[in-house]
């Protein structure tokens, strides 16, 4: 398929019936993404409390990777969305090159210092004293990893908003499936423990890495080409307003890792930190497998409404908008009556031999599945915001959940209820996010009616 028949394709397939196509993928692609995590727990669970926390206060770092990866990766592929929805092929090119290589350059940078500096950044990410030496041995391997899982989800994310989400479910699908045969061998077989689970996902990363890499000399992709590296001004600044939601939203998440883990530890009873911390690090990796169902199929409905807008069909984007919130609110009531029904049994899959951790994670897990489907609306409102460049109000609605809502209630309702109130505290940012993203969907709905009526009228 060439760039001239994929517009055809993008334009022209009846809306639903392309969603549907692109979502598939893409919800496999984030799914497997956040298996790495879960993997990972339910095999480093086998053997400690301590090695639980330990890839629980690991996984901040994660988001580093994912804030940096999705920036780039977003920034540069909702600029390529549109610039192929107008034709525009060298310009894609040059954009795909330079988002691309400035991810890589960056995570090699921020590979080195946290490499020699190990041990303070285990502390500085809210490690307890008897946690430090097994998140030193989690972190190690994906540090050293950095640039190419980085990189790796730029590339992702550029395959996947040019219509590609099926190869980059490929090249996603092929590493995790290889950091499923791997965490056995190097945790158990070659007893390498906890740094057994870093180093098979981070040989599993380099893997995809090389998949989506190749991926891009397809015909039907943009080919990243070493001549076509040629940062402008201008480049950087269409990769911050198409990245800056995402990079807002994983900073926070960050921020909101770090304040979690802090407080898991705080409010515990005296001599259970430990648990508790490694009580939320598995109902964080739950919620997150959970929630890459939503994203996924948002993710898949984000080429159409780029290529579409770009070419100026605002119907086809209200209707893809409108139906993407439509099914994943459906699918985050299954997910979460699931999670209220089994929140015990599932967190004993990761680590049953501790009573506080399952008790502590059980109630928490369903405390955030009370207010889960209210994230429907505005996960698909705060990507069609990114999607189509209006950078502020995607940003503003990117931070709210876990930034301006999850903060303030990670501080205050601690201090009210003790733990139970870090148990609560993310259900109330959701219910807090969707009140904040409820008047932006009418906004966008009635604005799209309005284009798609005058295109109508007016014949262009």
């Amino acid at each position: 398929m060439s760039l001239d028949d994929k517009y055809l394709y993008m334009t022209e397939t009846p809306v639903r019936r392309l969603v549907l196509r692109l979502a598939v993928p893409t919800i496999v692609s984030m799914m497997v993404t956040a298996l790495y995590n879960v993997v990972d727990a339910a095999f480093v669970g086998h053997l400690s409390t301590e090695a639980t926390a330990g890839i629980g206060i690991s996984f901040a770092y994660m988001t580093f990777i994912q804030a940096m990866g999705f920036f780039f990766g977003h920034g540069s592929g909702n600029f390529i969305s549109r610039a192929l929805g107008a034709k525009q092929y060298d310009t894609a090119g040059q954009m795909a090159a330079v988002g691309f290589g400035t991810s890589f350059l960056i995570g090699l940078v921020a590979a080195i210092p946290c490499l020699i500096f190990l041990e303070p950044i285990a502390v500085l990410l809210g490690s307890p004293d008897a946690v430090v030496g097994e998140t030193c041995n989690y972190l190690r391997f994906i540090v050293i990893a950095t640039p190419f899982m980085m990189s790796a989800l730029t590339l992702n994310n550029q395959l996947r908003l040019q219509g590609n989400a099926r190869f980059a479910m490929i090249g996603i699908a092929s590493g995790a499936v290889l950091n499923m045969l791997l965490d056995p061998l190097f945790i158990f077989g070659f007893r390498w423990g906890v740094s057994g689970a870093s180093a098979a996902t981070a040989v599993s990363q380099f893997v995809s890495w090389c998949i989506l890499l190749w991926g891009t000399t397809r015909a039907d992709s943009v080919h990243i080409l070493p001549r076509n590296f040629r940062p402008t001004l201008r480049c950087y600044n269409e990769i911050l307003h198409g990245g800056l939601p995402s990079l807002g939203r994983q900073f926070f998440n960050f921020i909101a890792a770090l304040s979690l883990n802090y407080a898991a530890a705080i409010y515990a009873d005296p001599g259970c930190e430990a648990s508790s911390v490694g009580a939320f690090a598995i109902v964080t990796r739950t919620m997150m497998f959970a929630f890459s169902i939503v994203l996924g199929f948002d993710q898949g409905f984000q080429p159409v409404a780029g290529f579409n807008y770009g070419a100026g069909l605002y119907t086809r984007v209200r209707d893809a908008y409108i139906f993407a919130i439509q099914v994943t609110t459906v699918l985050l009531c299954v997910v979460s009556a699931i999670g209220l029904l089994f929140a015990p049994d599932i967190i004993r899959l990761f680590r049953d031999e501790d009573p506080v951790l399952v008790e502590i994670g059980a109630r928490a897990l369903r405390w955030q599945c009370v207010a889960f489907p209210l994230m429907a609306l505005a996960t698909a409102t705060n990507m069609l915001f990114q999607n189509i460049r209006m950078t502020f109000k995607s940003t503003l609605l990117s931070i709210g959940r876990q930034g301006i809502f999850f903060l303030p209630a990670i501080f205050i309702l601690p201090r009210f209820w003790g733990i139970h109130g870090v148990e609560m505290a993310q259900a109330v940012a959701d219910i807090c996010t969707f009140l904040l993203s409820l008047p932006y969907a009418i906004w966008i709905y009635r604005k799209l009616s309005v284009s798609s009526h005058v295109q109508a009228h007016t014949g262009q």
